[in-house]
C-alpha cells in the first residue's frame, strides 16, 4: 500500500509539472516574437545589443581608406569660392610694328617715360620704358603692354596730337663733304658727324644720321659702289631684317635699322651703315641706282 500511494503521489506531482510547464511555454513564445512599444504597461525592453565600435584616434583621417564615414554635423560647410579673375591680356610686346605702338610711344613721353621720337616698333627701349611705368605703378614689371598697363596708361595722358606720334627730325649737321663726293651721284657718309649725304654734282639732295659697326665688326672705310638693292631683305647670317638694302662691300650695307630708331647710338650694327629714318632711307633706295658711288670716310 505504502507503495502503491507513493506511486499514485509521483504521478500527481509529475502530471502537476507537466500542466505548468504547458501553461508556462505559450507565454514564453508569445513574449519572444512580439516586441512591445517603449512605454507600455506591463512591457518588458529588449536587451540592448552592444556594438563594437573602434576607438577613435587623434590623428584619424576619414578621407583614407578605411576611415569612418562623418556624421553630417561633423562635415564643416563648404562656401563657394570666387571664380578667379582673367589674366591680363597682353596686347603689345617686343618686335610688334603698329601704330598703337606709337601711340604708347607718345604716351610714355608725356609722363616722362620714352625720352626719345616714338617710331612704331617695340623694340628694347620701349620694353624698358614700359617696365619703367610699371614699377611706378606698383605692376608686374613685364615690359609687355597688358589690358591692365594700357588702361592705366590712358587714364594718366591724353591722346597724342599729330606731331607728337611723328615729330619732325632735327636736321643732321652736314659735315664737309669728302671730295671724293663731289663729282657724280655719291652716297657720301661721314664717320666723324654720323651723317649720310645723298649727293648728285657736289649738291646735297637729302640727309639722315647713321650709326656704324662697333670695333669687332667695323664698317669699312673707302671708296665702293652700290651692286646690289634688296628692298626686303634678311640677314642670312644674323636672321635680322635689313629694309633697303644697298649693298656695297660684300654683306655691309646701307639699309633701315629698327633698332637704332629705338635705341639710338647705345647699339652698333655688324658691320652695314644703319639708317634710322624710314622715311628718308625708303625715298633714297628708289633714287639710288646699281652702280652709284660710296665714300666712307672720317
Amino acid at each position: 500500500m505504502g507503495r502503491t500511494r507513493t506511486g499514485r503521489h509521483a504521478r500527481g506531482v509529475r502530471t502537476a509539472a507537466a500542466a505548468a510547464v504547458g501553461a508556462l511555454t505559450p507565454a514564453m513564445l508569445t513574449a519572444g516574437c512580439r516586441i512591445e512599444n517603449a512605454g507600455a504597461a506591463g512591457s518588458t525592453a529588449p536587451p540592448a545589443v552592444a556594438t563594437a565600435r573602434p576607438a577613435a584616434s587623434a590623428s584619424a583621417d576619414d578621407g583614407k581608406p578605411g576611415g569612418g564615414t562623418p556624421s553630417p554635423s561633423a562635415t564643416p560647410s563648404r562656401t563657394p569660392s570666387a571664380s578667379p579673375s582673367p589674366a591680363p591680356r597682353t596686347l603689345m610686346s617686343v618686335g610688334d610694328r603698329s601704330g598703337r605702338v606709337r601711340e604708347l610711344q607718345a604716351r610714355l613721353r608725356q609722363i616722362g617715360h620714352f625720352d626719345r621720337s616714338p617710331t612704331g616698333y617695340y623694340g628694347t627701349a620701349t620694353v624698358a620704358s614700359v617696365q619703367s611705368f610699371q614699377g611706378k605703378r606698383g605692376l608686374s614689371r613685364t615690359g609687355r603692354t597688358d589690358t591692365v598697363t594700357w588702361e592705366r596708361l590712358l587714364a594718366m595722358t591724353r591722346k597724342p596730337t599729330a606731331k607728337e606720334l611723328d615729330p619732325p627730325a632735327p636736321a643732321p649737321a652736314v659735315a664737309k663733304p669728302d671730295a671724293r663726293c663731289l663729282t657724280g651721284r655719291v652716297l657720301c657718309i661721314s664717320k666723324n658727324s654720323r651723317t649720310l649725304s645723298w649727293m648728285i654734282d657736289g649738291r646735297v639732295v637729302s640727309s639722315m644720321d647713321v650709326r656704324f659697326g662697333s670695333q669687332y665688326t667695323p664698317t669699312r672705310e673707302g671708296t665702293f659702289s652700290v651692286y646690289w638693292k634688296s628692298r626686303h631683305h634678311v640677314s642670312t647670317l644674323y636672321d635680322s631684317p635689313m629694309p633697303y638694302a644697298m649693298f656695297f662691300s660684300g654683306g655691309q650695307a646701307v639699309h633701315y635699322s629698327s633698332d637704332f630708331a629705338a635705341r639710338g647710338y647705345g647699339g652698333a650694327s655688324h658691320g652695314c651703315v644703319n639708317v634710322r629714318d624710314e622715311g628718308k632711307i625708303a625715298s633714297l633706295f628708289d633714287q639710288v641706282r646699281n652702280g652709284d658711288k660710296v665714300v666712307i670716310y672720317w
